[in-house]
């Protein structure tokens, strides 16, 4: 719902996610949303000329809540007067669960999602030209932090998924720091599970809840409800064997994506996964690692 900076990937204005959804509603499929307004974006830009662009609190600005709350507010709206399937992916905005929360009371089919970086990062600790940390929407403030775990428990939120948006070390920019400049993304694929289970053991939380907000939910919003995403008789054998009660540092050479430009080098997390099996096929194993296995997906259509 706002430019992406990639050319070949356009946005869409209001008329154009009201066709979308009409199209859509008839086939249940979900409309999935990143959901930022221009315009609140653009005012704000107007505001930020000569500020310095290696402070984080440069770009924090650049990206207010406004632009992401009117555009939930819209896809609400919208949802609304089409009846279609909504979901928000990556909400950062707290405020913005407040909207959340009455579609859902309201019985709309609207659902969001947050990620591991706006769970566990916050504004206040991202040092100047720090640009591994930059993503969009923003990391916000700590208390905003706390607000969307408060809203992943009530169930504002449905599920935590990665929002994994590797790069090239040059993409970001290091040397400069330039936060409008560098690319916009966190590569933590590999360590999304761990970071939630770090931070909802700090609150608390259960194993239970963590499968539930990592895996029967996203399988849920992709229609594979009745093969994927619990440990049952007759679904699909996706596992992993975790540890957690075990953390570990992360270091640079443990990565597994092509290039270690993460903002959680040197943090520990708990939670280890030691193996990972896709329909009962080891597809890793910590202590016989092996090459990865051709891939085996198989096409799935028609779930919703």
């Amino acid at each position: 719902m706002v430019d992406s900076g990639v050319p070949e990937f356009a946005h869409v204005e209001r008329d154009d996610l009201d066709r979308a959804m009409r199209a859509l509603a008839a086939s249940g499929a979900p409309l999935l949303c990143h959901a930022e307004l221009s315009g609140p974006i653009e005012r704000a830009a107007t505001l930020l000329s000569g500020r310095d662009p290696r402070a984080y609190s440069t770009y924090l600005a650049s990206r207010p809540r406004e632009a992401e709350d009117a555009a939930i507010a819209l896809l609400v709206e919208l949802c609304r007067a089409t009846g279609a399937r909504v979901h928000v992916v990556h909400l950062s905005s707290s405020d913005a669960l407040a909207t959340v929360r009455r579609a859902k009371d309201e019985g709309l089919p609207f659902s969001a999602e947050t990620t591991p970086h706006y769970l566990h990062l916050e504004a206040e600790r991202i040092p100047a030209g720090a640009t591994d940390f930059k993503c969009a929407p923003p990391i916000r403030e700590g208390a905003n932090r706390e607000a969307l775990w408060g809203g992943l428990a009530r169930g504002d939120l449905d599920m935590v998924v990665s929002d994994h948006s590797p790069c090239t070390p040059a993409l970001k920019r290091r040397e400069e720091g330039d936060f409008g400049a560098a690319w916009g993304g966190i590569a933590s694929l590999q360590l999304g599970l761990s970071i939630t289970w770090t931070e909802a053991r700090r609150r608390g939380h259960s194993l239970v809840e963590l499968a539930r907000w990592c895996a029967e939910g996203p399988a849920e919003l992709a229609g594979l409800a009745r093969k994927k995403g619990r440990i049952a008789p007759g679904f699909d054998a996706d596992l992993v064997w975790f540890e957690p009660d075990t953390s570990r540092v992360v270091r640079p050479e443990a990565l597994l994506h092509r290039h270690p430009v993460t903002p959680y080098l040197g943090e520990e997390l708990f939670g280890v996964v030691t193996k990972t099996m896709v329909r009962g096929q080891v597809v890793f194993d910590a202590a016989a690692p092996t090459p990865v296995p051709a891939p085996s997906g198989a096409l799935i259509l028609g779930r919703h």
